[in-house]
């Protein structure tokens, strides 16, 4: 089970972005999706998931901006990010604490590739 993540890029503050990312394989049914973040010289921090059930949580950089939603179909999960700060720029990951693959073996911790995005002043 793998996660892609697209959508990055360079924006200027105020704009938005859209972040996608989904999981690969047929069959494969994940738990809870989130989207983190590292900037440069820091650690990787979350900024919001999204459990099965639709449940979400947000830091409180995230509250009020950005949006995290999931499509259980597509096995995706998607961070709407608007009124970008530069402040937000970073490499975001999504992620999974688990997923059920076809034949029916369980994965943990599984993370995307990452996507950069840049918010210029």
């Amino acid at each position: 089970v793998q996660l892609q993540a697209s959508g990055g890029g360079l924006v200027q503050a105020g704009e938005s972005l859209r972040l996608s990312c989904a999981a690969s394989g047929s069959g494969v049914v994940v738990n809870t999706l989130g989207w983190y973040r590292q900037a440069p010289g820091k650690e990787r921090v979350l900024v919001a998931d999204i459990t099965s059930a639709g449940k979400t949580k947000y830091t409180n950089s995230a509250k009020g901006r950005f949006t995290i939603s999931r499509d259980n179909a597509k096995n995706a999960v998607y961070l709407q990010m608007n009124n970008l700060k530069p402040e937000d720029t970073a490499v975001y990951y999504c992620y999974t604490d688990r997923a059920r693959a076809r034949d029916l073996t369980y994965h943990y911790d599984i993370w995307g590739q990452g996507t950069q995005v840049t918010v210029s002043s």
